[in-house]
């Protein structure tokens, strides 16, 4: 194993709703405009939005704070959740998702026929109803928004931040995404629906996240977005064919020998932040660390 994975696996505590803000060492701070910003540090800092999502309200309000926010709203709707953050600077919409801690937990959705997209092609129609919930009250918060918008998620979050963003470059509303960044997000539609709507994304999948090969692609399912693949010991590589299948078997066989099971531990949205965070730590400002 890397240092850089042994430094990270430490680190996994399952349960973040249980978690306090003040248990966290936050490496970003959006003191100055995103799009001023590299796409690593970016990337860490949605990372961070996230996982955050998944505390309790009350601690994910203290962690935006500590991440540089200065107001937000939270939307419940039922099955789907997400937040608003915003500061002087910018907009940014976060889908909360699923954090798996066994593999009935990780079942993204039972409901995996496709149903007839709002644009054109299918989608997921669990996602599609979550999205219907969510999005008319996104919508109503972004109408009055002149701030750069930005849209991110991890697992579900991922899919539905992916939906909401492509609703909101087509939508009367002036805002338009600036980009998107997911983290172990599932596949969420066909082939003419994922690239119905050019939008600029970075997906994040880290290594055997069993959650962004799902639903299968006999199904018809399809990603969309650049691809942002970290490997067996979470370093960013582009790694392709056979090569990303003896990357994968080498990163099970590297997880048992630490008593988890790699699909599931993969796809822990701390990892994912402490991953990507450890390939561009030198872009990321010393006061942030």
């Amino acid at each position: 194993m890397s240092r850089l994975a042994e430094r990270v696996d430490r680190k996994q505590t399952p349960g973040l709703a249980c978690r306090k803000a003040t248990e966290f060492a936050f490496k970003s701070l959006a003191d100055s405009p995103i799009s001023e910003w590299s796409v690593g540090r970016r990337s860490v800092l949605f990372a961070e939005c996230s996982m955050i999502s998944y505390l309790a309200i009350e601690q994910c309000n203290i962690a935006a704070g500590k991440l540089g926010f200065t107001d937000g709203k939270f939307f419940n709707c039922g099955s789907s959740q997400a937040y608003w953050f915003s500061n002087e600077h910018d907009s940014v919409v976060v889908c909360r998702g699923t954090e798996p801690n066994n593999w009935d937990d990780i079942q993204v959705d039972a409901n995996a026929l496709a149903a007839v997209a709002e644009t054109v092609g299918k989608v997921h129609r669990g996602f599609k109803q979550e999205a219907d919930e969510l999005w008319p009250h996104i919508e109503r918060v972004l109408e009055p928004n002149a701030r750069p918008l930005w849209f991110c998620g991890h697992s579900l979050g991922g899919a539905l931040a992916t939906i909401c963003a492509a609703r909101c470059k087509l939508s009367y509303i002036r805002s338009e995404p600036e980009q998107v960044f997911t983290y172990g997000s599932p596949r969420i539609g066909c082939h003419r629906y994922v690239n119905h709507v050019a939008l600029d994304h970075f997906r994040w999948v880290n290594n055997n996240d069993v959650v962004t090969r799902m639903p299968p692609v006999w199904l018809g399912y399809r990603h969309s977005g650049k691809e942002m693949y970290l490997d067996r010991n979470g370093v960013l590589r582009k790694v392709l064919g056979w090569r990303r299948m003896s990357d994968r078997l080498q990163g099970f066989f590297q997880g048992l020998r630490r008593w988890k099971i790699d699909h599931l531990s993969d796809h822990s949205a701390v990892r994912y932040k402490d991953y990507i965070f450890e390939n561009y730590r030198d872009e990321v400002p010393a006061i942030a660390k």
